[in-house]
């Protein structure tokens, strides 16, 4: 490599390049390409997917300006909120600043690949990818299985002879397991590089069943219910469409819903809102406790190594979304905690209220289930939010901050401290210096809060029962955490009547100015990453 280096110093430009053989071209090509990526990508995770979600919104974007709109509205957007649509698809945000009528039936289908393609479920299999590119390929486990199994038989053979006890023939079936490991040489290693490639092949399988499933039972459903097909028909909206758009936005905890009422239009429909409650729940919150629930199961079913590798190591893995057994049962109790101190409190003080006008008690009860747990990261409403509490408002904006795993575990050891102490004094400081400098996610939410007061200080001066401090909190965190909710706007709430005002089914980000929309774009996309920056601001100390 030296005497290469020296040889192209003398000569000129790139004739270097030219004069070496092709294959060594195209390997020398193939290896800078590698070291770049790896430098940019594998060991700054966050740059590789705030490059793929800014990629992502401008293909979007420059996919839904030059599609033709829906022609039965005469609705007309700006480019900024094509654009807008685009980073809210991407980033599973559901912020709305255009009508969703306005989108024609192409349009739709472009949002539903952006949605998908910027779930959280669907990247973190891309980063199961990755990291199995990082690992080396060895030898296949397949025979450790079999030596299992057929030692699996021959110990209840000798169990009904009576030549062995079920200890005995345990302890031996470990041994000729770890000399059938020892025979093959197989690492660590090796069955960790297996155990990712079965990972990802479940998460691929558990995304492909979810959104095949739910979206034949709400076409399903919307083909034998003649009140929520009329609704589509109405609309012009095609049933299958509908449903994965519906489907993909669920699954996702996106939000977005083909109809300008969201979910308004079919708060009557129990069963539709029933069946999207699942998909809510398996796509976010309670997506780590099904996982490993799959696991456990296809463990008992084939008896691999790999599965069995995961349930135990699953912190070697580095898949953020695989608990412990512990911890998974504690997310399940959190998030029906949660669900259901929300749907009392809901209940209890808005069952009588012009919300729930027209409703049965059976329709009232699933509705506020559904409102309930939208609030956990979903988006999609059953009822106008402008109408809703305060005090319920404000549950809701805890709801949206907390992250989706959040979870009550009393068993919390704090003694860390003084291993703690021995890592600082290795890092770099200039490093620590940065991290320390670093806010918590509270305060980026006020920052964010106070610029977007300033850039609409005028408007909520004109129109302060539509641009108060609450509405503006409730619409910056909804963005933050991903969710979508909007308190609205409303034509009546206007204190000064002067001038044309027309009610659109869009969020309050609709109407803020362009820089309160691009400051909101920010926010999504602060959101969305939010879990690298979850344990930041511990440098503040309050007291």
């Amino acid at each position: 490599m030296k005497n290469f280096s020296v040889l192209c110093g003398k000569l000129e430009g790139v004739s270097c390049i030219h004069k070496l053989p092709a294959g060594f071209r195209r390997s020398s090509c193939r290896d800078l390409v590698r070291s770049l990526f790896q430098v940019l990508f594998f060991f700054n995770p966050f740059i590789l997917e705030l490059i793929y979600f800014i990629m992502l919104s401008l293909l979007g974007y420059l996919a839904l300006r030059f599609t033709t709109p829906n022609t039965r509205t005469s609705f007309r957007s700006k480019d900024f909120d094509f654009f807008f649509t685009s980073v809210s698809s991407t980033t599973v945000s559901s912020m709305a600043t255009v009508e969703m009528e306005f989108f024609s039936n192409a349009q739709l289908i472009i949002m539903t690949i952006l949605m998908s393609l910027g779930g959280e479920v669907f990247t973190s299999m891309l980063q199961l990818q990755l990291a199995k590119s990082k690992i080396p390929k060895f030898h296949d486990t397949n025979h450790i299985v079999d030596v299992e199994v057929n030692s699996t038989k021959r110990s209840f053979d000798r169990i009904e002879l009576g030549l062995a006890t079920p200890s005995q023939l345990e302890s031996e079936q470990k041994q000729n397991i770890h000399n059938a490991m020892k025979s093959l040489n197989i690492d660590s290693t090796t069955i960790k590089y297996n155990s990712i490639r079965y990972l990802a092949y479940v998460v691929l399988g558990y995304l492909l069943v979810v959104h095949i499933v739910g979206s034949s039972l709400i076409s399903s459903y919307i083909t034998l219910v003649p009140s929520a097909r009329q609704v589509l028909k109405n609309k012009g909206i095609e049933i299958q469409t509908f449903s994965v758009f519906t489907t993909v936005s669920t699954f996702s905890n996106c939000g977005f819903v083909p109809t300008n009422e969201n979910m308004i239009v079919f708060r009557s429909n129990s069963g539709l809102l029933l069946l999207l409650i699942p998909q809510i729940l398996l796509g976010n919150t309670l997506y780590p406790v099904t996982l490993r629930f799959i696991i456990w199961v296809l463990e008992k079913i084939t008896r691999r190594v790999e599965f069995r590798y995961m349930l135990k190591n699953y912190k070697e893995l580095g898949y953020s979304h695989l608990l412990s057994g512990l911890h998974s049962v504690l997310l399940l109790v959190t998030v029906s905690g949660f669900i259901l101190v929300q749907v009392i409190l809901f209940c209890a003080m808005e069952w009588k209220s012009e919300a729930m006008d027209g409703l049965s008690g059976y329709q009232k009860f699933v509705a506020s289930v559904f409102q309930t747990v939208n609030s956990r990261h979903a988006g999609e409403s059953v009822f106008d939010l402008s109408i809703i509490s305060p005090a319920i408002l404000t549950l809701f904006v805890l709801m949206m901050y907390l992250p989706p795993y959040t979870r009550f575990d009393p068993a919390v050891c704090e003694c860390e401290d003084g291993d703690a102490s021995e890592n600082v004094k290795i890092r770099n400081p200039r490093k620590i210096l940065m991290e320390s400098l670093i806010f918590s996610q509270l305060s980026y939410i006020a920052i964010f809060v106070i610029l977007i007061c300033i850039t609409e200080r005028q408007k909520m001066m004109e129109d302060p029962l539509n641009l108060n401090v609450l509405n503006i909190v409730i619409e910056v965190v909804s963005a933050y955490g991903n969710v979508g909710f909007s308190t609205g706007y409303s034509c009546k709430r206007r204190l000064n009547s002067d001038g044309d005002c027309k009610d659109a089914w869009y969020g309050l980000a609709g109407r803020f100015s362009t820089e309160g929309k691009f400051i909101l774009i920010l926010v999504m996309f602060f959101g969305r990453l939010k879990k690298y920056s979850l344990k930041q601001g511990k440098a503040w100390k309050l007291s």
